[in-house]
């Protein structure tokens, strides 16, 4: 739609509010709220605020800079409307001052990397898998998983309904949602939405965040997307299924027919240059310290650097498709948990994949055993990896990894390592509970 379209449109649709919509540093959404009247100037112009207070931007002396709303990305908040009229909002971009993208923009950084793989023909399309947890509350402190049904679990009860709520409220977002379902664990949930191109997905799956959050709350839950809230119980990841499409032909370059997984050199390519960077990459798919609770051997997390056909012990995964379904091919990591700033993740896969075409990579051997069930023994034999076990050891990764600095860019990666290792360190400073029980009376 035009600007005139949407002026239009939001009449039509009795807006009085918009809210203009970005992501910090870390993916969580912020916003500012305008009236009507102003909406013609923010389109043709757009709307001034402070960088410096947002994480990760700009400095005091740097602060000005200016949002430009995605027409594309209309949408009405189905919470926030009555009679004396709606509110809508808009995802925006983030600029300088001279009218320069702000390199520090997730979404930009996200762009930058879908412009280089179009320079190389393709097309990059992902699809996430939600996962996320519903906690009841007891006097405003989280208490407990709001049900105790397990994966797939036909249920009757407040959560079917919740989750009912949750894709209506999707759908008015513009977010096609194709199943929903109870998964592993007690009080959790998935929930999935349409394959396409990686930038509307990642505004998709950052909207899912705040839209969960929000409907939980009328039924008095705690909707979370924490990595591992419950040390007994399967964590939240975020598995991304991706594939890489040529742009003249429209044809999946990840299918071939003449391959045992029906993958094409290309796709090999996509995997090895994954395997290669995965390392760095978990810096920004696994980004809190509470992630690494979550990639532990026994709780269906992918652990190991292998990839497999059917096997869902590994890494990345090679789904089955029906027959005749070519676009369909696909391959799944499954490590990024949802606690990510999901532009950057995105970024930084693609960038790792292209690294793999570019450089003409080759995988290991695919790996079709439960590796969960394999000692250290047959691990070294079989020369398979494990992911960093702590976030200390992801960004000491990072630091060593040329091309993941580079897809974030100069100015993301140093301000991302700074905040992060402050983390770490305030972190490794706590006493925890646990290590007062194991170790006070005994010491």
């Amino acid at each position: 739609m035009t600007a005139k379209d949407i002026i239009k449109k939001s009449k039509e649709d009795n807006v009085k509010f918009f809210q203009l919509q970005f992501t910090d540093l870390f993916g969580l959404v912020k916003s500012l709220t305008i009236p009507f009247k102003i909406l013609e100037e923010a389109l043709q112009y757009g709307i001034w605020f402070d960088g410096s207070s947002i994480e990760g931007f700009a400095r005091i002396a740097e602060s000005d800079m200016y949002l430009k709303p995605d027409l594309s990305t209309y949408a009405i908040i189905p919470w926030l409307t009555s009679e004396d009229g709606n509110t809508a909002r808009f995802i925006c971009d983030v600029y300088n001052p001279d009218g320069s993208h702000f390199e520090g923009d997730p979404r930009y950084i996200l762009q930058k990397a879908l412009k280089r793989a179009r320079k190389m023909g393709y097309e990059y399309k992902t699809g996430t898998e939600m996962e996320f947890f519903l906690f009841s509350k007891k006097q405003d402190e989280i208490a407990f998983p709001q049900d105790e049904g397990g994966y797939f679990d036909m249920t009757a009860d407040k959560a079917y309904e919740i989750r009912r709520d949750m894709t209506v409220a999707l759908q008015k977002f513009g977010i096609d949602v194709e199943t929903t379902h109870h998964e592993v664990s007690s009080g959790q949930h998935e929930i999935d939405f349409k394959y396409d191109n990686a930038l509307i997905t990642a505004d998709a799956a950052t909207t899912i965040r705040f839209v969960l959050k929000a409907v939980a709350q009328k039924y008095d839950l705690c909707a979370t997307f924490m990595p591992k809230p419950i040390s007994e119980l399967n964590g939240n990841g975020m598995h991304v299924h991706q594939s890489l499409f040529d742009i003249k032909t429209n044809k999946n370059s990840f299918y071939s027919k003449d391959n045992k997984y029906s993958l094409s050199d290309l796709a090999y390519n996509f995997i090895a240059g994954q395997l290669e960077h995965v390392m760095a990459m978990s810096s920004i798919l696994n980004p809190i310290i509470n992630s690494y609770k979550r990639l532990i051997p026994g709780y269906e997390a992918p652990v190991y650097l292998s990839w497999g056909h059917k096997n869902r012990s590994s890494l990345i995964r090679v789904p089955k498709h029906f027959k005749g379904k070519s676009k369909s091919t696909r391959i799944e990591l499954r490590s990024p948990d949802p606690s990510c700033n999901i532009y950057l993740a995105f970024a930084v896969m693609l960038e790792a994949g292209l690294d793999g075409i570019r450089k003409d990579l080759k995988p290991p051997a695919p790996v079709e055993d439960d590796v969960y069930n394999y000692d250290k023994i047959r691990l070294q034999k079989e020369k398979i990896k494990t992911l960093p076990g702590s976030l200390k050891i992801a960004l000491d990764k990072l630091k060593e990894d040329s091309l993941i600095q580079k897809a974030l860019g100069k100015h993301t990666y140093y301000k991302y390592l700074a905040v992060k290792e402050q983390e770490w360190d305030h972190f490794r400073m706590q006493v925890t509970n646990w290590e007062l029980e194991r170790y006070l009376e005994k010491y």
